[in-house]
């Protein structure tokens, strides 16, 4: 059994958040997890500018996932960074490069789901996750979010990020703001519940298929 968490990072607030998914999901029995990056799509001297580079060096060790990784998996759960509410520009071109494994169907009946950060509050977590759900769709997965069974979520003593599309976390404006435990609690939670459902799915994933394509 086999989770595959895939992210992009900028400054590692999100390589945070897919630690902690990481954390959880190993809970499971018998499973298999694996931490791995997007392509960068930007110039080293781009992202010296924009002050990434020595952020970066705390996950270059993470290795870049290719598509035999993702159909290989049972489950893969996704983390982006938001861009004017919707994935950063990394994950999409990854994403717009898995043809070949849509065409094979190589995704279908295996659990999908997205994680994010964004700089505010309000800066566009829900439709981030929401839009990327689609792509996953496309690709005909089940989705998995982050059920109100994790009761931190509605926790009003603190900001906090995370809803039922799944965990996130709030970075600050400059960045200066790192997951807070209660975030990272969720995205434990999150990585948990998608490996377990991922564990029971796949054994009847191939007869479910079968059955349908009849």
């Amino acid at each position: 059994m086999r989770v595959l968490i895939v992210y992009y990072s900028t400054y590692g607030h999100v390589h945070r958040m897919a630690e902690a998914v990481a954390e959880g999901a190993n809970e499971v029995e018998g499973m298999e997890v694996e931490l791995r990056r997007v392509p960068e799509t930007l110039s080293p001297e781009v992202l010296d500018k924009m002050g990434a580079v020595e952020a970066q060096k705390a996950f270059a060790h993470v290795p870049i996932c290719s598509l035999g990784e993702l159909a290989a998996a049972d489950a893969v759960i996704f983390g982006t960074p938001t861009r004017f509410g919707n994935m950063c520009g990394q994950m999409r071109q990854f994403l717009d490069a898995t043809g070949r494994i849509w065409k094979e169907g190589a995704l279908v009946g295996k659990v999908g789901s997205v994680f994010t950060s964004s700089a505010t509050q309000h800066g566009g977590q829900e439709s981030t996750i929401l839009s990327f759900h689609i792509t996953l769709l496309h690709h005909g997965m089940i989705i998995a979010g982050l059920p109100y069974t994790f009761e931190g979520q509605e926790r009003i003593d603190e900001v906090i990020g995370g809803s039922p599309y799944g965990a996130s976390t709030i970075a600050g404006n400059t960045g200066e703001r790192m997951p807070s435990e209660n975030e990272l609690a969720a995205a434990r939670f999150q990585g948990k519940y998608v490996a377990m459902i991922a564990s029971r799915l796949a054994k009847y994933r191939k007869e479910i298929i079968d059955a349908i394509c009849e």
